[in-house]
């Protein structure tokens, strides 16, 4: 997938804010039309990269066109006041994407610096760290571009590609086992089924319905070895809901097979970058 060309139409979107009708009109007067410049995009902190080939749209999409060199590639942990790229080009160009450039590469690599960290407690474990549909709305595959890029792992890209069988889906349908039963029918093997569940007796007929994967949804750990004691390598396993990055650690040594965390995109702190002419 080239994220970049994926994101060309929330990049639009967010240019077009930004710029509005009258363009850039601080640089327009206080700059020369022709002038062209050079920059360095700056870490503050130590964090992951992720979001270059987005940037590089950015500043392609801005104005005149600027030109952008990754020194980083996306996935690699860099240092305080390590230079990650180089923009060149029309001055104008490069001031008109500034922010916006910005924007995405402080956001992606927030997400991609969190992922990183929580990645490093559970892989010791071998239990996978993955993310979840709480994305911002439009930034959906550039929030898991950047989970990937810290290492965890993408789940569903959305309802149309893996099968989840929730609460209000079990409760629609009439129980667990109908849910089930129906979906099987409909698709046969073609998607693993996942069910959640938050109750041990929940846990019980997802397997007895044949589920592939039960979901603990909001269970505590002790109720979490129960649950693994009852599937006892029938199902495989996921933990969802009441998991932080304080106490992922309760977590990682159960022997679940994955964790999935909707708060590494919807609330990872943004990373420190900054953009400075030469």
């Amino acid at each position: 997938m080239d994220i970049g060309e994926t994101a060309i139409g929330i990049i639009r979107l967010a240019l077009a804010e930004d710029l509005g009708v009258d363009g850039d009109i601080t640089t327009v007067a206080a700059c020369s039309p022709d002038a062209r410049g050079k920059a360095v995009i700056v870490s503050r902190e130590p964090c992951v990269i992720a979001g270059g080939p987005i940037a590089a749209k950015v500043f392609e999409l801005a104005g005149d066109g600027a030109s952008y060199r990754a020194l980083v590639a996306d996935g690699d942990a860099v240092s305080p006041d390590e230079i990650i790229a180089r923009v060149e080009g029309p001055l104008s160009a490069i001031l008109a994407g500034e922010r916006t450039a910005l924007n995405f590469l402080c956001h992606l690599c927030g997400i991609a610096t969190l992922t990183a960290r929580l990645v490093d407690i559970a892989k010791p474990h071998g239990v996978k760290i993955m993310d979840t549909r709480k994305t911002n709305p439009g930034m959906r595959p550039l929030e898991k571009y950047a989970v990937a890029m810290g290492g965890g792992i993408n789940h569903r890209q959305g309802l149309f590609d893996g099968v989840i069988i929730k609460d209000n889906h079990i409760a629609a349908a009439g129980g667990i086992e109908i849910a089930v039963r129906r979906v099987r029918n409909a698709y046969g093997d073609s998607f693993p089924i996942e069910v959640e569940a938050t109750t041990l007796d929940e846990v019980r007929e997802a397997i007895r319905a044949g589920a592939d994967i039960v979901m603990f949804d909001n269970m505590p750990p002790e109720m979490i070895r129960e649950a693994l004691a009852l599937i006892s390598g029938k199902a495989r396993t996921e933990v969802s809901g009441g998991v932080t990055g304080e106490n992922l650690s309760s977590y990682v040594d159960i022997g679940v097979d994955a964790i999935s965390l909707g708060f590494i995109t919807h609330s990872a702190p943004a990373s420190n970058l900054s953009l400075e002419i030469e």
